[in-house]
């Protein structure tokens, strides 16, 4: 048992090293880390994802933030909308899920089951995002797009649901929105994207204080291992492609998708 502690708190070393490489994928981890290897409820694991996430993404941001990598105006949009929704959701959506969702005769689809499946749809999603990525980061950034400020709100809103059922930060959705609505360029992108992660997922996680039961010695450890992990990710970021890592990382995200569709599905 102990052994699978130790892997469970390296693993949150990993999560930063990700964000810091690839500035996302790490609430991708997370909740299976949490889940699968240090054995928390997946419900209680969202919740927990929320604040490793970020306060990782909120320590990544500041590196942003010094080299004027970071458009306060887009984030502010994006982030407001996004607020709302992922406190609603996680105070009040989440809460108030029956369980089990559905019954129908010797069938029965409980909320964690249903958690981990729907997670394991957006890894599907989050990891199709990184492997079609084939070097056009060039070509978004010099397209004449416009600041469409309503299409920003609403994709605020639809990563903040995101956000609150699963727990994932959402940046494999928020950086494209930032790039193609916002006509960011990449790095800019990333940057900003970083700062919403990291409010949008503290703030959701407030709706959970009153509603779960928070280990805050072990959520802490976890948490500052993961931040170590993200000054790690950063060094390495200068050594490693940039395009080759985020597209192996999609591949890695897509076969573990696939692994806890499997998985849970076998315990229906």
């Amino acid at each position: 048992m102990e052994i699978i502690v130790l892997v469970g708190y390296a693993a949150a070393v990993l999560i930063g090293i990700s964000l810091g490489l690839i500035g996302g994928g790490g609430s991708i981890l997370t909740v299976p880390v949490l889940v699968y290897i240090l054995g928390i409820d997946p419900v209680l694991a969202t919740a927990y994802s929320l604040f490793v996430v970020g306060s990782t993404s909120l320590v990544g941001s500041i590196t942003y933030m010094r080299k004027q990598l970071v458009d306060y105006r887009t984030a502010l949009v994006f982030a407001i909308p996004s607020f709302i929704a992922v406190f609603l959701t996680r105070k009040f959506i989440v809460p108030s899920l029956p369980d089990p969702l559905l019954e129908w005769g010797d069938f029965a689809l409980t909320k964690s089951i249903a958690i981990m499946v729907f997670f394991a749809f957006i890894m599907l999603a989050a990891s199709y995002s990184m492997i079609k990525e084939n070097g056009k980061n060039g070509s978004e950034e010099k397209s004449e797009v416009k600041f469409n400020i309503p299409l920003i709100a609403v994709e605020g809103i639809v990563v903040g649901l995101i956000t609150g059922i699963v727990g994932a930060g959402g940046g494999f959705l928020i950086i494209p929105a930032l790039v193609l609505l916002a006509k960011l360029p990449m790095k800019m992108a990333v940057g900003t994207s970083l700062l919403i992660i990291a409010a949008k997922s503290l703030i959701g996680f407030l709706g959970d204080i009153s509603n779960q039961p928070i280990d805050w010695n072990m959520l802490l450890l976890f948490t500052g291992l993961s931040v170590v992990g993200i000054f790690i990710g950063s060094a390495l970021s200068k050594m490693i492609n940039e395009r080759a890592l985020k597209k192996g990382f999609g591949w890695f995200v897509l076969i573990m998708g696939v692994y806890i569709i499997t998985k849970e599905l076998m315990l229906i």
